[in-house]
């Protein structure tokens, strides 16, 4: 039996037991109602509902649209009369002359059929558009006078824009733009048009098992430069690009794991008596990585150049003081017996660390290098839009153009793809290096047991 020692009264232990409750109930309610408050402020400093209103739903719809889709433009100059049709308004997608979808019909009057009833009409002068339940719209572009519109009686509604230089009619058939210069019409497809074969390849429009027999005639080659040389979606530069990539990360990476490991050494007690430049060491370790990867990118580029390897010093700057903290850590951890095993043999300063203290580390040295391995992959694709290389200026590029939207998402795709099988490459040898090498050990041991206790 036990008993509770204490100087204090019986009063004196309910008013400290009141005090501590006290606190107790002020933590459990004090900081949700301060987290609420801070909320609170949020919604109204960054103008939450502001930016609600403010949003434009349909232009979001259409990026969205236009992730999934393509658009061939029918266009016809106002000054020659000359009608073109391309995809994405490209001209590297643009149609032969005298060549048109089957839905567009060339002649003196280009008829242009966007189903459901909605026909669009090039004439010698006017432009019309026939929508269902609406009526005919026609518009006059003159050098003079602007666009002269012509509508049926009662208000225009709102998909219908006109003004002295222009009319836009956007309806879910397409959509129909008139200019003092230039009438257009695109419509909208699902899918990722010419990604195989532009309009100029012989390859284009053929199936797979025509391209099969083709390629079984001897003409394989043929149809895989057609692909690869492809001007539309670039697929050769798609490669490089993430090859360059992939290679910005590893060398940044690996760079940074080669020059952390022997400063690691300087920033630890049991290897650096001397507390001076442990300080010093750490210091550096903490302004390298206390910059983020894309400062350190701005910085480099001014001092270097853009490129690929500028992005490599970017990622190596910054992971050399995240290692550097990483490694210097897991050195203060080690098992200093096996370190006087080692040196019970003999061996000198560098043995020692070669064979009692880098075994102990290679595990944890090889997971840290081959997670941000992972990790890096994703930094190498922003901070390639800002040096100048690999996926992330492809990606930049075809956001600035505001027009081809599938590119971007091929682009994305890539990346997650490229992400996913860089985390699969990692974790397989990460389980080939560590794993194994732990289970070859453990075999080893079992079998040496086992030779001791069998006759």
């Amino acid at each position: 039996m036990s008993t509770f020692a204490t100087d204090l009264t019986i009063d004196e232990l309910k008013a400290e037991a009141d005090r501590l409750f006290n606190r107790k109930r002020l933590t459990n309610f004090g900081l949700p109602a301060l987290v609420f408050v801070y909320l609170i402020y949020v919604f109204f400093a960054f103008d939450v509902s502001g930016m609600a209103e403010r949003a434009n739903w349909e232009n979001g719809k259409t990026l969205i649209a236009d992730s999934y889709s393509y658009k061939t433009h029918v266009s016809r100059d106002n000054r020659t009369g000359e009608v073109s049709t391309a995809i994405e308004g490209e001209r590297k997608g643009r149609y032969p002359d005298g060549e048109a979808p089957d839905w567009v019909s060339l002649g003196e009057t280009t008829v242009i059929d966007l189903e459901d009833g909605h026909i669009v009409r090039f004439g010698p002068e006017t432009v019309e558009y026939d929508i269902p339940g609406y009526g005919i719209v026609r518009a006059t572009p003159t050098r003079s006078a602007g666009v002269q519109a012509e509508l049926p009686a009662g208000e225009a509604p709102d998909w219908i824009n006109v003004s002295k230089n222009r009319m836009a009619i956007t309806t879910d058939a397409g959509r129909l733009t008139v200019t003092r210069n230039r009438s257009e019409v695109f419509r909208y497809f699902n899918g990722w048009e010419l990604f195989w074969f532009t309009l100029d390849s012989p390859y284009y429009g053929k199936s797979f098992p025509e391209l099969a027999g083709l390629a079984a005639q001897g003409e394989a080659r043929a149809i895989l430069n057609d692909f690869w040389t492809n001007k539309m979606w670039r697929h050769q530069d798609v490669v490089w690009a993430i090859f360059e990539t992939i290679l910005m990360a590893f060398l940044g990476t690996l760079g940074a794991g080669m020059i952390a490991l022997p400063l690691a050494f300087l920033a630890t007690r049991n290897f650096n008596p001397l507390k001076s430049v442990r300080f010093l060491t750490r210091r550096v370790f903490d302004f390298v990585r206390g910059v983020d990867a894309l400062i350190w990118t701005v910085v480099l580029a001014r001092a270097f150049g853009p490129g690929p390897l500028t992005g490599a010093l970017a990622i190596l700057v910054t992971d050399t003081g995240t290692f550097g903290k990483i490694f210097s850590e897991a050195l203060e951890n080690v098992d200093e017996k096996q370190i006087e095993g080692v040196q019970s043999t003999g061996a000198n300063a560098p043995q020692r660390y070669r064979y009692g203290v880098i075994p102990q580390v290679t595990p944890v040295l090889l997971s840290q290098l081959l997670y941000f391995l992972e990790s890096n992959t994703r930094s190498a694709t922003v901070i390639g839009a800002i040096t100048g290389g690999g996926i992330g200026l492809l990606l930049t590029q075809a956001i600035i153009t505001q027009k081809d939207w599938e590119e971007v998402a091929y682009y994305i795709v890539l990346i997650i793809l490229m992400v996913m099988l860089m985390d699969w490459f990692s974790g397989w040898l990460r389980r080939r290096l560590i794993q194994g090498e732990t289970g070859k050990i453990r075999k080893a041991r079992d079998t040496k047991a086992k030779s001791f206790f069998l006759p």
